[in-house]
């Protein structure tokens, strides 16, 4: 969790805020809390279980901020009901107004690279975030995402990989990964996917992106439908990203000719013996030839079908993979997440029940 905090690149310009909410199974009370945590008050003794469990989660975090620079932390617990702790994470983000909600994947990682739900509750909770949250949402496969956690001059510790195929959710994507491209210990792959029978439509012109209209011309009625939108998006967004990224050669940019499910695996496989974290769109309501196939053998439909094929057992073993999903709001391409002049806010969560299970974090990152 950590480390992801790291290669998202807080800066002057653009800081991050961190609200770190620890959930705790509600037993053996009448009625859910809050506990919002003084991290000034370090010497404060532990009362019970459930803060010996936050006050371990609050220090590792709190150790990250006081060597980390533009980044600040608030440390939570809630402590609820299974069936309303998607309610505690979704008020928390629109009371603070947050951009982005990461939450756990709900397997873990086993020792033999197995992958292994730990509650199934998790999973609903997940669920729950994704259909009721304010802002856009992330679930964070976790496998670690090894490198060192104090990235420093020029040396790369971290191959990070954005797969594109189109859709507000990869956008989302891609502009988390823009977060990353000023950091000096990051490399960068864009690996867009093309349709081999797909002509790309072109960026918007000048006329289009000032609104000006030559009344000279003749009237020319056009229809455009969603997917035509989309499709604009997508180039305007990319052409954007190249140009910006034209000069720096810590960012790849790949685009693979794919005509089906097969060829995209195919493509995706030759990836994931060099990089430690995929960002991927979730898909939802895209349907693509290029992932056809894909969902009828998917097991999470949560995490769409390339982020549940990253995740799977005999996929990419050694490499965490983040998966994005847009909230739907004014209809911008990077709602909420580029944001060079503001301070973006990131909340934390862990997960426990009663005992909690060992080293199951929650990091839910909102503005």
């Amino acid at each position: 969790m950590i480390n992801l905090l790291e290669v998202s690149n807080p800066t002057k310009n653009s800081p991050i805020c961190v609200y770190v909410l620890h959930l705790v199974e509600l037993s053996g009370r009448t009625s859910a809390i809050l506990i919002v945590h003084n991290t000034a008050k370090q010497d404060a003794p532990v009362l019970n279980r459930t803060e010996a469990q936050s006050d371990h989660i609050i220090k590792a975090f709190e150790n990250y901020e006081q060597h980390a620079s533009y980044i600040s932390v608030q440390p939570l617990t809630a402590i609820s009901r299974y069936s309303t702790m998607h309610e505690d994470i979704c008020n928390l983000a629109a009371d603070n107004r947050v951009s982005l909600v990461i939450v756990p994947f709900h397997k873990q990682q086993t020792v033999d690279g197995g992958m292994e739900a730990t509650n199934m509750a998790y999973r609903s909770i997940n669920q729950n975030v994704l259909a009721n949250a304010p802002c856009s949402v992330g679930i964070l496969v976790d496998r670690g995402l090894s490198g060192s956690n104090n990235l420093a001059g020029n040396q790369v510790s971290h191959h990070v990989a954005v797969l594109f195929f189109g859709g507000p959710d990869d956008r989302e994507a891609l502009c988390y990964r823009w977060r990353m491209v000023e950091h000096p210990g990051i490399s960068l792959t864009v690996m867009r996917f093309v349709q081999t029978d797909q002509v790309q439509l072109e960026p918007f012109s000048q006329q289009q992106q000032h609104g000006s209209i030559d009344f000279h011309q003749p009237r020319v009625l056009t229809v455009q439908t969603d997917r035509d939108i989309q499709k604009q998006l997508d180039e305007k967004l990319i052409h954007e990203f190249r140009i910006r990224c034209e000069d720096d050669n810590s960012v790849g940019y790949v685009e693979k000719l794919v005509s089906n499910g097969e060829d995209t695996v195919a493509a995706i496989r030759t990836m994931d013996d060099i990089h430690d974290l995929f960002i991927v769109g979730r898909g939802q309501g895209v349907i693509s030839p290029l992932t056809a196939g894909l969902t009828d053998w998917s097991e999470c439909p949560e995490i769409g079908a390339i982020g549940d094929m990253l995740a799977s057992s005999d996929f990419a073993a050694t490499a965490s993979v983040l998966v994005l999903q847009q909230y739907v709001g004014d209809g911008s391409p990077c709602e909420g997440l580029e944001t060079p002049n503001a301070e973006e806010h990131i909340t934390g969560i862990s997960h426990s029940s009663t005992p909690p299970p060992s080293g199951h974090k929650m990091f839910n990152s909102d503005r």
